[in-house]
């Protein structure tokens, strides 16, 4: 097929390479930066769906982050890209920082005690809310057991702390990247216009400096020029 890979890889290489790109995070980075600013529409509209998938990494609902991110930046007037684009700011180098932090923000806020030690397990509570929900929805369909005890103490010490702690740190980074992005796309977006113009104005000039010069008369053009070619 035309768009399939020629070197398939093998489970272990996508794992490792969602970890670690191929060419580093900060080859990543860089492309993820060039895409935003060469998108075509007003770099306010970029700049809020930057802010849009930007917040949405903040938020616990891992594996629907494209989703909310598009639909922030529907509610805000995005770009519905950047949005996309804005969601790599949650990866798995931040994911754990972005999870202190509004773990650590939603139980101030709820008034509970929240212990350092506690995130070590979050990814483990993750895992075993989704088993929960597998074998409650098996269980619909074979003699398996319900059990929504899992699902209830992790909604209550991690999804919902999390939910509620992520709203303001991720405003806040959300205006960060707004206000940074877009000065950058405002900037590459001037400079893009001034070098498509330079270029124009340059094929314009060279289309009238070819027009402006007389073409050679073939039979010469002196004053006996008309006599010689009657003889002839």
């Amino acid at each position: 097929m035309v768009f399939k890979r020629r070197d398939r890889r093998s489970p272990i290489q996508i794992a490792s390479e969602f970890v670690y790109p191929r060419g580093g995070w900060t080859r990543a980075f860089h492309y993820v930066k060039h895409r935003i600013r060469r998108l075509p529409d007003s770099p306010e509209r970029i700049a809020r769906g930057v802010g849009a998938g930007v917040f949405a990494a903040f938020t616990p609902f891992y594996g629907f982050h494209f989703f909310i991110a598009a639909f922030l930046s529907r509610l805000i007037n995005g770009n519905f890209l950047a949005s996309l684009s804005g969601t790599f700011f949650g990866n798995p180098l931040t994911y754990v920082p972005i999870a202190v932090v509004c773990l650590q923000t939603g139980h101030f806020l709820l008034g509970d005690d929240f212990e350092e030690g506690e995130t070590h397990g979050l990814m483990d509570s993750f895992a075993k809310a989704f088993g929960d929900l597998k074998n409650n929805f098996l269980a619909m369909f074979t003699d398996r057991v319900a059990d929504w005890r899992g699902l209830s103490i992790f909604y209550e010490e991690v999804f919902f702390p999390y939910l509620i702690g992520g709203i303001f740190p991720g405003l806040i980074a959300g205006f960060i990247c707004y206000y940074l992005s877009l000065p950058v796309v405002r900037t590459y977006q001037q400079r893009r216009r001034a070098r498509i113009k330079a270029k124009f104005d340059e094929i314009k000039r060279l289309a009238e400096t070819k027009t402006a010069v007389p073409v050679a008369n073939p039979l010469g053009s002196g004053p006996n020029s008309g006599k010689e070619s009657s003889d002839v």
